[in-house]
């Protein structure tokens, strides 16, 4: 199981660095939505990270399917625009809350 980060090439700069190797740079809305509906798709990815502000660029449906998803969690970094907050993901995908 793996870790994906999708965004633009300054995003994920960092997230290489850290040692993540599956990072998708997409610097325009087609681009980022065809690399999330790709991520969404492949089995191997477990956390597929991506900017609160890009989750708000993709079209709603891909919005709902992303605050849906639990294989992969979907976690968006930069605020809570068009998802759940990341102790709710959690909660979600392990089944428990972990701050109780």
């Amino acid at each position: 199981m793996e870790i994906a980060v999708v965004g633009n090439s300054d995003f994920i700069l960092g997230f290489r660095l850290a040692g993540v190797e599956k990072t998708v740079a997409a610097e325009d809305d087609a681009s980022l939505t065809d690399a999330v509906t790709r991520l969404m798709a492949d089995e191997t990815v477990a956390i597929l990270v991506i900017r609160g502000s890009d989750m708000g660029r993709l079209p709603e449906r891909l919005q709902a399917e992303l605050g849906e998803s639990v294989r992969p969690t979907v976690v968006s970094i930069g605020g809570e625009v068009g998802g759940l907050s990341m102790r709710e993901k959690i909660k979600r995908a392990v089944g428990v809350d972990l701050w109780k």
